[in-house]
């Protein structure tokens, strides 16, 4: 286990970081047919793709621009001392091709694509496009079995359905995903929930299946890690996704993305969420609803290359361990 020759990203000191094509975090990039894929721990996936946003569109431009600022990411976590890249071997895996005018066919792309990463024995992580995303990466992830879920959002994405019937948009894919079965909703919990609303279905679906809902309001009041000591809780060492749509965070940190609510997490506490999944078993991670026309400095882009670089030091230190087994 740990890293083999030719999977560390290129450094700064070797050439700068606005020099080179953009890879996420200036890995390799290969393709899912590259027979070094059988080489690698860690897969990055971008997934352009916003086929399922109601409102204002351009998460499908978020993962190009998240490899362009994951050219700031370094080698090694500047609190936990974590190098990842020695750990376990990463590698961008390119963007699964969608088909623009056909929602159903782009999803079963998504779905194919992580397969074959999950054959190949790599833990995928998803960097989208608009949160429908979700929901295919899920259908390739939890073939064993429904998973738990520990998703940051501000809102639940819980809806039956949108505009007299329309099932499959960025507001119903985890109400999709528990009827697929790919879910458990006892394990699942959402955090972060806030803004105004249509009604209240949702929230009563959730508290149907028993899931878990900590809004803002709870957010703030018990803090960052009694929260999170709660979400290890629900999940416990199951099988576990991580999905994270970038509008968690509020707005002043990350104005770009579709469906901003205001009264959100700091950029601070959007990392300190991820170093607080220390010990979870996560199979699988997204993050969502970077949308680049919302984001003229790059900013949030920025932040979700750090995030994605936070889950990325939670998961290396335990898969290579699990390796080592």
């Amino acid at each position: 286990m740990g890293n083999t020759d030719g999977f560390q990203p290129v450094s700064g000191f070797d050439l700068p970081r606005f020099a080179g094509v953009p890879t996420f975090m200036r890995l390799p990039l290969m393709g899912l047919s590259d027979p070094r894929l059988a080489q690698v721990d860690v897969g990055f996936l971008g997934l352009p793709w916003d086929a399922g946003t109601t409102n204002r569109p351009g998460p499908r431009h978020g993962p190009r621009q998240v490899r362009d600022l994951s050219t700031m990411i370094r080698a090694q976590h500047g609190v936990s001392g974590v190098r990842p890249f020695d750990l376990v071997n990463c590698a961008d895996l390119g963007d699964v091709p969608p088909n623009p005018a056909d929602l159903q066919d782009s999803m079963s792309r998504i779905t194919a694509a992580v397969s074959q990463v999950r054959q190949a024995r790599v833990l995928p992580v998803a960097v989208g496009g608009d949160h429908l995303c979700s929901l295919p990466v899920l259908r390739a992830v939890a073939t064993d079995g429904p998973v738990g879920l520990v998703h940051f959002d501000s809102h639940t994405d819980l809806f039956h359905s949108y505009f007299g019937g329309s099932l499959y948009t960025h507001g119903t894919p985890f109400r999709r995903a528990i009827e697929e079965g790919l879910l458990d909703p006892a394990r699942m919990v959402q955090i972060g929930i806030r803004g105004t609303a249509y009604d209240s279905e949702d929230r009563e679906f959730a508290a149907d299946q028993g899931v878990r809902i900590i809004t803002i309001e709870e957010f703030f009041d018990r803090g960052v890690a009694d929260v999170m000591a709660e979400a290890r809780r629900i999940v416990g060492q199951g099988p576990t996704y991580v999905t994270y749509d970038i509008d968690f965070v509020d707005p002043a940190f990350a104005p770009g993305t579709g469906t901003p609510e205001v009264g959100g997490p700091t950029s601070f506490q959007a990392l300190q969420v991820v170093r607080e999944l220390r010990g979870v078993n996560i199979v699988g991670a997204d993050l969502v609803e970077v949308s680049p026309p919302f984001d003229n400095a790059g900013g949030t882009a920025f932040l979700a290359a750090s995030i994605l670089f936070e889950m990325l030091c939670v998961i290396a230190p335990r898969l290579a361990a699990a390796k080592a087994d």
